[in-house]
């Protein structure tokens, strides 16, 4: 946004330039050079910044999906949340994992091409000591999963990609499933060096063991979505139209909500002496005509008028007009 001067400002410029303290030319020089932007046409940036928000907070919803999961499946205290959302090239990625780590590669069902899952091995040696009943401590070990290992890690991978299903909803249906486990960046090649990724990086803590975790989309793959990558695209998805089944399922978990129905009868002034002296059988005058309809709240909220009656021994009500919303 552009600075607006003040009008002493504004003479004191003039003044300037009239004067030869400031030089008008060498002015517009500055002004002209501060527009000029370094721009690398080996890394061009296809995602606005509004599409990477809406992709951040696409993996916010994933990370708290899988904090819930793996809470529960390991038992401990899991926090995972998204620190940076970047578009670097696929080989700036490979160089900036470490040499021996754990790739999930996968693919979305929906979408041509594969993804990277990448977990840093105190990570997953820590989920693994954890799930073998260990205390899930620091482990520092740089050898090659067994096959128990591979095993277990696989569906653990599988499970965080799962909560993707929920987290994409909202943009396009998604169903990924986890084509190989590698372990050597070098051996892993879903595009071209030189082909523009999204990197999402997450920090992961388990107990007191922190580590990285990545996921890297290649732009050809979301490329065919790029235009559902909006805030306002995702806000009207998160608010579109309930299905019949989603309906029903609520109307039918309403029904079961128990809420308080008062009847208001009156209201009596006593003093304290004459209450402590009240017994069975004593009436009170209330400032409420019998036959005037009572009101009758819904909680906190006057919903009904009704008038006042028995049915057999039980006192009742009976609803003679349903306030509308906005009523007196």
């Amino acid at each position: 946004m552009a600075e607006v001067l003040s009008q002493d400002e504004i003479d004191a410029l003039l003044s300037a330039i009239s004067t030869g303290e400031v030089n008008l030319e060498e002015a517009k020089s500055i002004e002209e050079e501060k527009k000029v932007k370094v721009y690398d046409f080996k890394r061009p940036d296809k995602l606005s910044k509004d599409q990477l928000r809406t992709i951040q907070m696409i993996h916010e919803t994933f990370a708290r999906l899988n904090t819930t999961m793996l809470s529960a499946q390991l038992r401990s205290a899991i926090q995972i949340q998204v620190i940076s959302v970047d578009q670097i090239t696929y080989e700036e990625f490979i160089r900036s994992i470490p040499e021996f780590t754990i790739l999930g590669i996968f693919d979305v069902g929906s979408l041509e091409g594969n993804a990277i899952l990448e977990m840093n091995p105190n990570i997953v040696y820590t989920i693994i000591d954890r799930l073998f009943g260990g205390p899930g401590e620091m482990i520092d070990l740089s050898r090659e999963l067994t096959d128990i290992e591979l095993t277990v890690i696989e569906r653990v991978i599988l499970k965080l990609l799962n909560n993707l299903k929920e987290s994409w909803s909202n943009i396009i249906e998604v169903s990924p499933r986890i084509e190989q486990i590698e372990s050597n960046p070098q051996f892993v090649q879903v595009v071209g060096p030189n082909e523009m990724v999204v990197l999402v990086t997450f920090e992961v803590k388990i107990g007191s063991v922190e580590g990285m975790m990545n996921i890297c989309l290649p732009y050809p793959m979301i490329d065919p979505i790029v235009s559902k990558l909006s805030a306002q695209y995702w806000f009207s998805s998160v608010r579109k139209e309930m299905t019949k089944e989603n309906l029903g399922a609520l109307k039918s978990r309403l029904n079961k909500v128990n809420v308080p129905l008062i009847a208001n009868l009156g209201k009596a002034i006593v003093s304290l002496n004459d209450l402590l002296k009240l017994k069975q059988g004593d009436v009170l005058k209330l400032n409420q005509s019998a036959n005037k309809n009572l009101d009758i709240s819904v909680g906190n909220k006057l919903k009904f008028k009704a008038t006042p009656g028995t049915v057999g021994k039980k006192m009742a009500i009976t609803i003679k007009e349903v306030l509308e919303e906005g009523s007196d």
